[in-house]
């Protein structure tokens, strides 16, 4: 059945680029200016305090309980915000809480999600598709356009309409503590193209974008979830560089843009503001010198890189002046209003600059088709988000991503009757990787060792490999969102640099950026490439190395002079 749906899936996807099920709609940007009854009608409706809560999305959970689910629906019944943004638990629980939402909200609530590799990355029972970096390597970006169809489609199953991706940034530090895994990597064309490529698949599935984080986060050391990151470059190469994306994607017709909180002298020389708070970088740049129209989101308004030297509400005030149309996750969204209420009593801000970001939020619900609003079916939730065609296209993308470094040749040189030693390290126990390996090489053993290994546990392995004629290795990491450097203890990490010299095949199911920490690694004469420990990553190597699947992805990032962006042997 797997093989069946997949082939049909790829032949629909070369045969016909970019196909959408369903007739594209009206593109949001040219929406904008369109007359609209309905919208003029729901902005008549509103009183000033409901007008200004429209620019306000707080925080929604089915993972917290009835006590916190119920505290949110006295918020919407009260405040008549504008929207939520869902963050972790279970589809079903969510169906039943989006209905009960929207029906005790004045005008239909807009919702979103930061979903950056599908509502598998939020809520339990359902698809999680490839990092971005992942996806960065692949080479047919039909298949990511056909990716962000899929998302599209499990967003308007759950009613969602925003989607808080793609991730637009430039990795091109690999120390960043927070984006890494989430780009596309550091070259800002194959970045771009592939952002493009998602962006496309969700907008012409009537979900909105909100790529990020505007002005670019790809070269900090700071998490602005924790502090107030910095950006020390020149206008030059913020332009050609960490803004390029933003400005290629506003012209192919981007419906929103996520502001990052970071402090950018040379675009604002205001000490300690976050871009976020900056009218030089929100309005004069984004809005007027790039020319974007669409939904102008802030970044989450709790994390300390905003609140830290803006507290008690003055950075959600800023934020409207600045030109955010939609203050995401503000810490407290009535005070905010009330905040905003007086700025514009002392001049701070006029009606009119709250206006226009109303009738554009007005716009988008209707675009969305909240204009016709009906109550979700909460039945068969979980196995309408897990389709057939989803799950394969799923491991299309893991297929498509793998990357050979160095050569093939020791893939070649593998033979199933041979004796192979199959070792998985950081595991400590069987996987899909060694279960599918022992079906192909007949006379095969399994070594496991932990990310810690003991000397002695170590010793014992290599002594037995003299008695193997090929050793395939599977470097693993266990963590779920993987960093740029491999937990595994310094023995460890020796050990993989002896095992490279042995022609051993060594497969490594990690961030890329790890292969700079395992110094000997380069020696190997074929190293094969995942980006991830997913199972369908592992699936996918387990068929490169029996010849069942031939590798064409491509590094989307360079790791060191040995490994450069672009390398990968086709095959």
């Amino acid at each position: 059945m797997y093989t069946k749906f997949k082939n049909l899936l790829l032949a629909i996807l070369f045969m016909c680029p970019g196909i959408s099920l369903a007739q594209a709609p009206v593109p949001f940007i040219e929406s904008l200016n369109a007359p609209n009854a309905w919208v003029d009608s729901a902005f008549n409706k509103l009183n000033k305090r409901e007008r200004i809560a429209q620019l306000f999305m707080v925080r929604a959970h089915t993972d917290k309980g009835k006590a916190y689910e119920d505290s949110i629906a006295g918020v919407i019944k009260k405040e008549r915000i504008g929207g939520v943004v869902f963050f972790q638990g279970g589809p079903g629980r969510q169906a039943i809480l989006t209905n009960k939402y929207q029906s005790l909200s004045k005008v239909p609530l807009l919702i979103a999600m930061d979903a950056e590799w599908g509502i598998g990355m939020r809520l339990d029972s359902t698809i999680s598709y490839p990092y971005q970096m992942t996806l960065g390597a692949i080479q047919n970006n039909n298949l990511i356009y056909e990716m962000g169809r899929q998302v599209a489609l499990d967003f308007k199953r759950l009613g969602m309409h925003v989607n808080f991706a793609p991730d637009a940034d430039i990795n091109n530090n690999p120390n960043n503590p927070v984006i890494g895994f989430r780009s596309f990597g550091d070259n800002k064309y194959n970045v771009t193209a592939k952002v493009g490529a998602y962006m496309k698949g969700l907008q012409e599935n009537n979900v909105m974008v909100s790529l990020k984080h505007f002005p670019g986060h790809g070269d900090t050391d700071v998490d602005s979830h924790y502090d107030l990151p910095q950006l020390p470059f020149s206008r030059a190469r913020l332009d050609s560089l960490e803004m390029y994306p933003f400005r290629e994607l506003i012209k192919q017709g981007a419906s929103g843009v996520m502001v990052a909180h970071m402090n950018i002298p040379v675009l604002d020389n205001t000490k300690n503001l976050p871009s976020t708070l900056s009218q030089p970088i929100v309005t004069t740049i984004l809005k007027e010198e790039m020319g974007f129209k669409g939904l102008v989101f802030s970044d989450a308004m709790g994390m300390k890189g905003v609140v830290k030297f803006f507290p008690n509400g003055e950075a959600d005030v800023r934020g409207i002046i600045a030109g955010n149309d939609v203050i995401e996750l503000s810490e407290n969204s009535a005070r905010a209003v009330k905040l905003v209420r007086k700025a514009i009593r002392t001049n701070r801000l006029s009606w009119d600059r709250i206006n226009e970001s109303v009738r554009k939020i007005l716009v988008a619900k209707y675009w969305v088709g909240l204009n016709n609003l009906h109550p979700l079916k909460t039945t068969n939730v979980v196995a309408e988000l897990n389709r057939p065609e989803a799950i394969a296209l799923n491991q299309s993308l893991a297929d498509a991503a793998v990357t050979i470094l160095k050569s093939d040749s020791q893939i070649k040189a593998l033979e199933r009757t041979k004796k192979t030693a199959i070792i998985s390290m950081g595991t400590t126990a069987e996987n899909t990787f060694h279960n599918m390996l022992k079906m192909d090489f007949d006379n095969s053993v399994h070594f496991v060792l932990a990310k810690n290994a003991s000397s002695t546990d170590i010793a014992n392995v290599n002594r037995e490999l003299s008695n193997y004629d090929q050793i395939i290795v599977g470097i693993q990491d266990m963590r779920k969102r993987p960093p740029a450097v491999l937990d595994y203890s310094n023995n460890m990490k020796l050990f993989i640099a002896d095992l490279a010299k042995l022609n051993s095949t060594m497969v490594v199911f990690a961030n890329p950026y790890t292969i700079a920490g395992l110094p000997g690694i380069e020696a190997a004469k074929t190293i094969v490439l995942n980006y991830q420990n997913s199972e369908e990553a592992q699936k996918a190597s387990a068929r490169v190395l029996s010849g069942k699947l031939k590798a064409s992805g491509k590094l989307p990032v360079s790791i060191s002079a040995s490994f450069k962006n672009g390398d990968g042997v086709t095959q």
